[in-house]
């Protein structure tokens, strides 16, 4: 018995067949491909997380996988950037970044016919860039050897700052790194050998490419006194330089201990003038009454001595003036 199908299939039918085992099929290459690692996940990077405000910044999109025709997709949050196909090398997407809403997050999406894998978020960072340090240095000398403490310090920039100390141009110290606004400090030791070294020190943060160095200091052949601290400054050749810095201030306590001197001698030096004799009336004698009517005298006598011809010998008994040297109260 021959058996035949009493309806044949419609193209619409046929169609919907075709479609389902064809979107079976992609499903099946899409898992396949992802379990493979023929179509592994995107990455999107940038040569930099941190950036300084309006910086303009390139971002990436690439995968692996170099023989496949790729179209990219990028997004910041849920917002729609643009859309690319490449195939072998990675996707590049220029930005500005102006606000703190263009740090991110940015997503990338690569999509090969029906099947599609996300990158990671990926977000940028804002820092200020370091001012030029200011290097300080500090010398305790023997007769063979020189102690020498470096300090560092960039008052502005972004922190975590790494301070890298340099004789000459070779670096002395590791990488000092400083997350507290304080300087970073180096010691070391040099036989004293006549030559003159110079020093000078690095600080950098995160952002790449803003180094900024020191102002050099040239430490002299010979420095101070033997078993002396010297305050050696950036400029500077020796220590002579620390007179000059103190001159000012020892004048000054020069001329704070003469008017010292001169406010406590002055007082006693105008005492002396009122000691000198001079024309004070004098008194003579009081007379004053007690409770039972009788007088009695109380006398209060001012010697006078004046200068007299020889064999003058009168008495001043009329209480005139003359000179006084002392008064004596009986």
């Amino acid at each position: 018995m021959w058996c035949h199908l009493n309806k044949p299939f419609s193209m619409q039918q046929f169609v919907g067949i075709f479609s389902l085992l064809t979107s079976q099929t992609a499903a099946l290459d899409c898992e396949t491909m992802k379990k493979t690692n023929e179509f592994p996940s995107p990455k999107v990077y940038s040569e930099t997380d941190v950036i300084m405000k309006g910086q303009n910044v390139s971002l990436f999109c690439s995968n692996r996988n170099k023989s496949l025709q790729i179209t990219y997709v990028m997004f910041r949050g849920m917002k729609h950037l643009g859309t690319w196909d490449g195939k072998g090398e990675p996707m590049i997407f220029n930005l500005r970044i102006s606000e703190a809403g263009d740090l991110g997050p940015y997503k990338c999406k690569t999509q090969v016919s029906n099947c599609s894998r996300y990158s990671q978020e990926f977000s940028f960072t804002f820092a200020n860039p370091v001012t030029t340090p200011v290097l300080n240095i500090s010398a305790f000398q023997t007769e063979t050897a020189r102690y020498i403490t470096l300090r560092c310090i960039s008052y502005n920039g972004s922190l975590p700052i790494n301070y890298t100390f340099f004789e000459k141009d070779i670096a002395i110290s590791p990488a000092i790194s400083k997350n507290v606004r304080e300087p970073a400090e180096f010691n070391l030791t040099e036989r004293i050998t006549g030559e003159r070294e110079e020093y000078r020190c690095e600080a950098k943060n995160r952002l790449p490419n803003h180094a900024k160095y020191s102002q050099p200091f040239t430490m002299p052949s010979t420095g101070c006194a033997v078993t002396s601290e010297c305050c050696l400054l950036p400029g500077r050749d020796s220590c002579p330089f620390c007179l000059q810095l103190l001159l000012p201030g020892l004048l000054l306590l020069l001329i704070v201990i003469i008017l010292m001197l001169a406010f406590w001698i002055l007082p006693k030096y105008k005492a002396n003038d009122k000691s000198v004799p001079g024309l004070e009336p004098r008194q003579c004698v009081s007379t004053a009454q007690d409770g039972t009517g009788h007088s009695q005298e109380i006398h209060y006598t001012t010697p006078v001595f004046q200068e007299v011809a020889q064999g003058d010998h009168e008495a001043h008994n009329d209480c005139k003036t003359g000179y006084v040297y002392s008064e004596l109260v009986l």
